[in-house]
């Protein structure tokens, strides 16, 4: 199931993407494995995918110490999607290539401090809430910049983009708005930043019931949770 399930993804994948003119290839997916238990992971690993994505670090901690090997002969990828508390980041550190919920300046200074004890660059994206949903993490819109003015004076960390999360809305026009707001913020902060250690590479947005609608918006980072592991126990 799980194979068919990633075949049929990668094909509206390749689909959004055409009807934007762009190429599918450059479209990366995270399988999200919140409940999701082990031999159904290694399944998923097995169906190709190469970045897992894990909301609590409890959770996490688990399943990598059970998948670690095969996740790194596979070359697989770990990214921390989730908030995550400051007491949580030494543990989150030791697990996580890349931490996509930095949403203040705190949590980037408790990563940054923690890095430089194991001579660590670690990759984040910055978490912005373009919906304005007080449910929601992330930075407001119009503080993203400050902030990561803020995080480019930390020598262990490298902002590799932007992540958010859409509106849970049935308002297509509303998802659409968050997502181009997003892409926006992308390409303004890679015209005005040179440093090295921001790369706007990433932008992660779109899950299950809106995945399609961030790609044509610009995405090139997927979350997938439900898509990947429908009907799995």
């Amino acid at each position: 199931m799980i194979k068919d399930n990633i075949a049929r993804i990668k094909e509206r994948i390749y689909l959004a993407a055409k009807k934007v003119s762009r190429s599918s290839d450059e479209i990366t997916i995270v399988a999200v494995t919140k409940g999701v238990i082990p031999e159904k992971i290694i399944e998923a690993v097995n169906s190709g995918i190469k970045h897992i994505g894990e909301n609590r670090i409890q959770e996490a901690e688990d399943k990598y110490l059970r998948l670690k090997g095969l996740c790194k002969e596979s070359g697989v990828k770990w990214h921390m999607i989730g908030h995550l508390q400051t007491n949580k980041v030494k543990k989150a550190l030791e697990m996580f290539d890349m931490i996509q919920s930095v949403d203040s300046l705190r949590l980037a200074e408790k990563i940054n401090s923690d890095a430089s004890m194991n001579n660590r660059v670690v990759d984040i994206l910055v978490e912005v809430n373009t919906s304005g949903e007080a449910s929601k993490s992330g930075i407001e819109n119009d503080k993203a910049f400050e902030l990561m003015d803020k995080i480019s004076a930390l020598e262990n960390i490298r902002i590799s983009g932007l992540m958010t999360v859409g509106p849970l809305t049935s308002d297509e026009n509303r998802i659409r708005q968050a997502f181009a707001s997003l892409r926006k913020l992308k390409e303004q902060a890679a015209k005005n930043y040179s440093f090295s250690n921001i790369k706007m590479n990433y932008l992660s947005m779109g899950m299950t019931d809106d995945y399609e609608i961030a790609i044509e918006e610009g995405s090139n980072m997927l979350r997938l949770g439900r898509a990947v592991f429908s009907n799995v126990q």
